[in-house]
């Protein structure tokens, strides 16, 4: 039984990196695995709340974290295992790349330092892992219905998991050749190794969900083909139309795309081998301040180059939590991730004006300072100044799936972002037994909402399959 009032008196553990030499000279994760016992001293500050404002407001999946905790402080890790798995399909991920909103939600943030929840969960999973405790769930009984679902990224393996275990046949096709989505080609291994991705991969081949990769809808294969063979489709193709910048010099050679840049790099690293977009020896800048510019700037430090800039056109966040967003929403504050202690600069409140080259040659980003007036950028007289740059990477985020073959051809109705529409109750959009999920349907947006947007579209496709 924990002491009373004994999270008084523990204070919050850290997660341990290693160094920034270390780490810079290699792509795998760099994470040091903490010793179970600050992993159970960390759960017992929790303090189970009344009301546990981090699962019922901060985390999307709605994981029971003051339980999972008190499971842990007992060291009943098993049962913390089974517990976290009811809520979250894929605890590997949502551990390792979440920003936990759970953790500025919780109680102890008010006016210290939250509970480390992130930690603690991957700590339950990876143990459960090695345990053998993870494996595969068989439905009781097969409906005889089949499901596809569109995009192996989040959103659409916890879709597949889902409707399999109610006992649907399910298949997942992929563009690529490997499954995983954005989380295998579009974030960097020093954040998410890819043996992660193909030990849950293999667990639910074993649960039998197939995998179509290397087939794209509405070209490889038609969706006449899908709409005979299947009873219900999940689309789960991600928000994969990136937000571009119209400015003098935009086709100038060395300008790219954010996921471009990364896609290149992941390849090259599990190839062994120099990326056909490499930093190296260059000045580069990176538009845009988001978590995809982060890694971007992880990586081309890793490339060695010569030096990063970033710079984004939002005013530089608060230190501390805005007033604007008081706990327990997710506060508007300066976050830092590791790619921004690892090196490069920052700038905020800045406008990109045009892109510098000679002879087709990229050699600078003009910019200039702005400030915010009535939402809306005016740009400082007498601000403007050039960065040097041999390579500029667009980080600007995405604007809405891409209004291709697949989502034409079905006639898929579009919200006012561009976004496939849904009904919020069922997740199908406009086409009968056609369903959305993650970012396809939200736009861009976090792993752990991309996991809860595909089980609530297997919930919806569930609840439909059983009617036809």
């Amino acid at each position: 039984m924990k002491k009373k009032q004994i999270y008084l008196d523990i204070p919050r553990l850290e997660p341990v990196y290693q160094t920034v030499t270390e780490r810079v000279s290699h792509y795998g994760e760099f994470l040091v695995a903490p010793a179970t016992a600050d992993v159970v001293r960390q759960a017992e500050r929790c303090m189970t709340c009344g009301v546990p404002f981090c699962h019922n407001v901060g985390c999307p999946l709605g994981n029971q974290i003051p339980d999972t905790n008190s499971l842990v402080f007992e060291e009943r890790w098993r049962d913390a295992s089974n517990l976290l798995h009811n809520y979250d399909n894929f605890p590997e991920f949502t551990g390792r790349i979440c920003p936990a909103l759970c953790e500025a939600s919780c109680v102890h943030s008010i006016s210290g330092d939250a509970v480390t929840i992130r930690q603690i969960e991957l700590e339950i999973v990876e143990r459960a892992w090695k345990s053998g405790w993870i494996v595969p769930q068989y439905a009781q009984f097969k409906t005889g219905k089949k499901a596809a679902v569109v995009g192996s990224g989040p959103a659409g393996l916890a879709a597949a998991q889902q409707l399999s275990r109610a006992g649907h046949e399910v298949v997942v096709f992929e563009k690529e050749q490997l499954p995983g989505g954005i989380l295998r080609y579009g974030i960097p291994d020093f954040k998410l190794e890819k043996w992660v991705i193909d030990r849950r991969i293999k667990q639910m081949e074993a649960e039998n969900v197939f995998f179509e990769t290397g087939a794209t809808i509405g070209y490889d294969l038609s969706l006449d083909y899908l709409r005979r063979r299947f009873d219900a489709l999940v689309l789960a193709g991600g928000a994969m139309e990136p937000r571009d910048i119209d400015i003098p010099g935009r086709k100038t050679n060395g300008i790219y795309q954010a996921m471009q840049y990364l896609i290149a790099s992941n390849y090259a690293v599990w190839e062994n081998r120099r990326s056909e977009i490499d930093a190296k020896g260059k000045h580069v800048v990176i538009i845009g301040g988001g978590d995809t510019g982060a890694d971007c700037l992880g990586t081309a430090l890793r490339q060695n180059a010569a030096d990063v800039a970033q710079i984004e056109i939002m005013p530089k966040p608060p230190e501390g939590r805005s007033e604007k967003t008081p706990w327990p929403q997710w506060p508007i504050m300066l976050r830092s991730g590791t790619s921004h202690k690892e090196g490069g600069t920052r700038r905020w409140s800045v406008t990109t004006k045009k892109f510098v080259a000679t002879k087709d040659k990229l050699t600078g980003v003009e910019c200039a300072e702005v400030e915010w007036v009535d939402g809306k950028p005016v740009e400082k007289a007498g601000t403007a100044f050039t960065l040097k740059a041999d390579m500029v990477l667009l980080a600007m985020g995405f604007v809405h799936p891409k209004h291709d073959n697949l989502l034409e051809s079905l006639g898929i109705g579009y919200d006012a972002r561009g976004n496939a529409e849904v009904d919020p109750n069922t997740r199908m959009t406009n086409i009968n037994g056609v369903f959305a999920a993650g970012d396809m349907q939200s736009g861009a947006s976090l792993v752990v909402r991309a996991i809860n947007s595909g089980r609530l579209a297997a919930m919806g496709a569930d609840a439909f399959l059983r009617k036809v």
